[in-house]
C-alpha cells in the first residue's frame, strides 16, 4: 500500500497557509495591518478543521472575484467552523494566551467534549509543570528529564517558559482545583466543573 504523511496546520502557521490557498485561486487580503487582522479572523474561525477552512477558502471565490478580498468581505462569508483539540487547550494555557485558552475553553463546551477528558490534560501538564520545576530546582536541565517528564513537541518548549512565569505555589493550588473538579465530575461535590475550568486555565494562562 502506500503511506501518505499528512501532518496537521498549528495555529501560528494557519494565517500563511490560508493566503496561500487564497493566492492560488487569484485572490488576497489587502497590505498591511488590515490583511493580517483578516487572515487571524480567518484563522480563528476554522482552526482545527482543515477541510472547513478549505471549503471557506473556495467559497470566497464563489462570493468575490479575483484581487484583493477585504476584512469586511472576508468576516461577512467566513463562518465559524473551528474545532478544538482538547491537547492544543492546554498548550495554550502553557503558553500564557488567556484569550485564545477562554475560546477554546467555550469551544470544546459547545462541542460536548468529555469533561474527564479536559480534566486530564489540564491536571496531567500541571503535575508537569510542578516536577519539572522541582528538577531544575536541583540542577537538572530541561533535556535530561524531557523523556521521564514525555516533554515531547511544542511542549519541549512551552513547559520551561511556563515554570518561569508560574510561581510552584500558584501550580500547587492549581492542582487543588483540579482535585476540586474531579470531584465534582464524579458526583462528589457541587459544583460546574466548566465554571471551575475557566477560572482554572486563565489563571494560568497569564
Amino acid at each position: 500500500g502506500v503511506c501518505v504523511q499528512t501532518d496537521p496546520i498549528d495555529r501560528a502557521r494557519l494565517p500563511a497557509w490560508i493566503a496561500e490557498r487564497m493566492a492560488r485561486q487569484g485572490q488576497r487580503v489587502p497590505a498591511g495591518e488590515e490583511g493580517q487582522q483578516a487572515l487571524r479572523f480567518f484563522a480563528d474561525r476554522v482552526e482545527g478543521n482543515l477541510l472547513a477552512a478549505h471549503q471557506e477558502i473556495s467559497k470566497l471565490a464563489l462570493l468575490y472575484p479575483p484581487g484583493e478580498v477585504s476584512r469586511a468581505q472576508i468576516e461577512a462569508a467566513v463562518l465559524n467552523v473551528a474545532r478544538y483539540d482538547v491537547f492544543k487547550l492546554s498548550e495554550a494555557m502553557l503558553a500564557g494566551q488567556r484569550a485564545r485558552t477562554q475560546k477554546m475553553l467555550d469551544g470544546l463546551r459547545a462541542e460536548g467534549e468529555a469533561e474527564v477528558l479536559v480534566h486530564y490534560a489540564i491536571a496531567e501538564d500541571i503535575r508537569t509543570l510542578i516536577r519539572l520545576t522541582a528538577a531544575l530546582k536541583q540542577g537538572q536541565s530541561v533535556q535530561s528529564v524531557r523523556n521521564s517528564l514525555r516533554l515531547w513537541g511544542d511542549k519541549q518548549t512551552l513547559a520551561p517558559i511556563a515554570v518561569k512565569r508560574i510561581p510552584a505555589v500558584r501550580l500547587i493550588e492549581a492542582l487543588k482545583t483540579c482535585a476540586k473538579i474531579d470531584r465534582i465530575i464524579k458526583g462528589a461535590e457541587d459544583g460546574d466543573a466548566w465554571t471551575e475550568f475557566k477560572q482554572l486555565v486563565t489563571g494560568l494562562a497569564v
